[in-house]
């Protein structure tokens, strides 16, 4: 402060300034971003694709993400300059893409015609690295994007953090490295059944990794009154009943995990509805869902086999964040407790979570499989090079444990090697456990509190 402004304002001392400088300095603290594992993803990116679009829900971080890497910003949604960005939308798009590269869009998807420009300016002006859009929901009217953006986009998908990214993982265990080098395993997990409890509920919001616990599992219950309120309305204009949306997020929180199909889910919904629900509506309300990105499920993996057992292609169901499950079920972490079998299903989302973003940072992607015999393995994440591993999740407990040991034993069996590649790991991912380790017999027992990508 100078000596002027001192003379001006005698009230103004030394320790008033010491107490101001503090305040900025805490305030800077507070607002540090922490860093993703989309990070590193989007570099790479933007090194080989001249735009990159960043998807996912709400809340999960897109933005402050982006932000880290662009020069320029123009946020669409801005409300003092909305009217004046979508009229330009109209007439001029190309003025809102002036500005130092990369140029960040922020909610590009309100004016879908930016789609057409972008890729135009892409594909007349040299370099890589040129915009990053971010979005939180898929285009309601997609017929005005002219072009697929092959050659020109690239994807990538964020979700709310995983346990390593928001610090509750020691991170001691790699997922890549249990690839690479299976012989080398070490960890130690600090969390207990009360951690995994509260953490299913506070779910990966990075909102909440600044609050006070009793404070911080309410986010998830402010982001469902969002979704079944307004944002499942208004991600392509139809108008939907908050209410149903509440009945068909309660049901699909009772699949969890699970390969329930769509037609049980609405009669699950039937059960408690006054009115008829068919299931064009149905599929209405889980499609809005999909588009804004708070539904996830997992897609079956089709193995060669040795049996003639039929493979089940049905999707397993599952929130992008098991919070969302908690919220629409009503439930807190003292609930999970006392019902551990739910907790289990939640916590297999939990982990599907956590797979999904190791496995996408590593080039991989994560299934389930299940065939008509009854045999059946939670996640397997699967490589470009053919490479997989089968991964049973289980909260805890020798007997559990035990379960996925046997469960792997016989899915490895059924597998045609002559066909294609023995599985690259077996694994049992764990919630409790003190120690990560590697049995006599190849499988991997990680507690979910060591992992990382």
């Amino acid at each position: 402060m100078s000596t002027n402004s001192r003379t001006k304002y005698p009230q103004i001392t030394e320790l008033s300034v010491f107490l101001v400088s503090l305040q900025l300095n805490k305030t800077y603290v507070a607002m540090k971003y922490k860093s993703r594992i989309a990070d590193k993803i989007l570099l790479l990116k933007l090194e080989s694709s001249g735009a990159v679009l960043i998807e996912g829900p709400k809340w999960c971080g897109k933005t402050t993400t982006a932000e880290q890497h662009a020069r320029s910003i123009l946020y669409m949604d801005d409300p003092e300059n909305m009217e004046q960005n979508m009229r330009l939308a109209g007439i001029s798009p190309r003025r809102l893409l002036t500005g130092d590269t990369p140029r960040l869009i922020d909610e590009w998807q309100i004016a879908p015609q930016l789609w057409n420009t972008i890729r135009f300016t892409v594909d007349h002006k040299d370099g890589f690295g040129q915009f990053i859009l971010t979005g939180s929901a898929i285009p309601a009217d997609r017929s005005k994007m002219h072009h697929t953006g092959t050659g020109r986009f690239s994807w990538l998908r964020m979700r709310p953090m995983s346990l390593f990214e928001s610090g509750e993982s020691t991170g001691e265990v790699s997922l890549e490295n249990l690839f690479t080098s299976p012989d080398q395993i070490d960890g130690q997990n600090h969390l207990n059944i009360d951690d995994i409890a509260y953490l299913i509920c506070r779910g990966g919001w990075p909102q909440a990794l600044k609050m006070r616990k009793e404070i911080a599992v309410s986010i998830a219950g402010n982001y469902y009154d969002a979704v079944v309120n307004n944002d499942i309305s208004r991600v392509d204009g139809v108008s939907r009943s908050p209410e149903r949306a509440k009945r068909v997020m309660h049901s699909y929180a009772r699949a969890q995990g699970s390969q329930t199909s769509l037609n049980s889910i609405r009669r699950d919904i039937l059960a408690n509805e006054v009115d008829t629900f068919d299931a064009d509506t149905l599929y209405s309300y889980i499609d809005a869902l999909k588009k804004i990105f708070v539904i996830e499920d997992s897609p079956a993996w089709n193995p060669n086999l040795r049996s003639k057992s039929a493979i089940r292609t049905s999707d397993t169901r599952y929130f992008v964040d098991p919070s969302i499950a908690t919220a629409a079920l009503g439930a807190g972490p003292k609930d999970l407790i006392n019902d551990l079998e739910t907790m289990g299903l939640l916590f297999e989302t939990l982990c599907m979570r956590d797979l999904r973003v190791y496995a996408e940072a590593l080039g991989g992607e994560v299934y389930h499989y299940r065939d008509s015999s009854g045999l059946e393995c939670d996640a397997v994440i699967h490589f470009r090079n053919g490479s997989y591993g089968l991964i049973e999740i289980k909260l805890g407990g020798d007997k559990l444990i035990g379960e996925g040991v046997d469960s792997l034993q016989k899915m490895a069996k059924v597998i045609d090697t002559t066909k294609m590649k023995s599985p690259s790991i077996k694994m049992v991912l764990t919630g409790t456990g003190k120690y990560a380790y590697k049995r006599e017999d190849g499988i991997y027992i990680v507690p979910i509190g060591c992992l990382k990508n």
